[in-house]
């Protein structure tokens, strides 16, 4: 019950913005404290990789399992900032100002940020 309250807590202090016009958008800009980020519609964190080419991802095989993609189709409506790149399976990931965007599987709920400065290549995506 704790855990529940400091989670409701938590998701109550975070302030939301959907950068595009939907509901649906693939990726939202939120605030915690003095921290401005970017997220997915479910609210995780998401991150930008330094090895990344603008418009390009260099994040495949083992890379990609422990930084999925974020990933949308060509359907959903995009922010400002926002493109779909193609990668070379021929999903489309979302990308902010020409950077591919991940999520890093040992982040656990809204809010964490475990990702940021792994092997000093990870970084939060910030708008």
């Amino acid at each position: 019950m704790i855990k529940m309250n400091t989670l409701s807590t938590f998701v109550g202090a975070v302030v939301f913005a959907a950068t595009g016009a939907f509901a649906d958008a693939p990726a939202v800009t939120g605030q915690f404290e003095d921290v401005t980020y970017l997220m997915n519609a479910e609210k995780m964190t998401l991150y930008t990789f330094d090895k990344d080419e603008a418009g390009k991802s260099n994040c495949y095989g083992e890379c990609a399992q422990k930084w999925p993609p974020l990933t949308s189709t060509e359907e959903v409506e995009l922010g400002s900032g926002y493109s779909l790149i193609e990668r070379t399976d021929g999903t489309m990931q979302v990308a902010y100002k020409g950077q591919p965007l991940y999520l890093w599987v040992k982040d656990q709920q809204p809010g964490d940020m475990t990702g940021d400065g792994i092997k000093d290549v990870w970084h939060v995506a910030k708008p």
